[in-house]
């Protein structure tokens, strides 16, 4: 009977708001949810937030007011993203990953006119665990490995792993790690895709 109710649910969800919303998520008044989203299991979307297109939102999620998502952004179980999170198109958040908002919190101090911005740049992946330190922006297709706790930028195509996250690395549009030639040239062993590392900073250029 319950598998009947969602299905139901979720036909006129997708029919009347061109969205699916499980019947366990709260969603606030005066949120803006692209067309094809997915809201699952007990999450928490919060008032003023922008939802982008085919955006999928796992179990136990809490946006809050404000929050920005571009397109096509993947949240996995249990994230919280605080007011001044931006995440671009494409981005990916790993299960139980957290942002922050506030430099210097202190329960008994007022400080919600200092919320500190952070953008997460189109493509980026942010593993199962991690801390983004409010402030620090993630390039594009960057990889921020599991548990690691991101203290400063992260430039495009970074790969940063630790507590504090430490560059180790490249990561292509696909994920792959990426090693360079002599010439400063790396290719994609799944897209074929070629990078060139000049000055410390990746590029694509086919």
């Amino acid at each position: 009977m319950i598998g009947i109710f969602v299905s139901y649910f979720q036909m006129q969800s997708m029919e009347n708001n061109e969205y699916f919303a499980h019947p366990t998520a709260v969603i606030d008044e005066n949120c803006e949810i692209g067309k094809g989203a997915k809201i699952w299991h007990f999450s928490h979307i919060m008032t003023g937030c922008v939802i982008g297109e085919k955006c999928n939102i796992g179990q136990n999620v809490v946006i809050s007011p404000g929050v920005i998502l571009g397109k096509n952004v993947k949240i996995q179980n249990n994230v919280s993203l605080y007011t001044g999170v931006v995440c671009e198109d494409d981005v990916f958040l790993g299960p139980s990953c957290v942002f922050t908002n506030i430099v210097n919190p202190r329960s008994a101090v007022i400080r919600r006119d200092q919320y500190v911005k952070t953008t997460v740049k189109k493509g980026a992946s942010i593993g199962a665990n991690a801390t983004i330190v409010c402030g620090h922006d993630i390039g594009e297709f960057a990889f921020i490995g599991a548990g690691a706790v991101v203290t400063k930028h992260v430039p495009a195509f970074a790969l940063v792993v630790g507590n504090p996250a430490k560059h180790v690395g490249w990561m292509s549009e696909f994920g792959h790690r990426l090693q360079f030639d002599s010439s400063g040239i790396a290719v994609c062993p799944e897209s074929g895709d070629k990078y060139q590392l000049e000055n410390n900073l990746v590029k694509k250029i086919s």
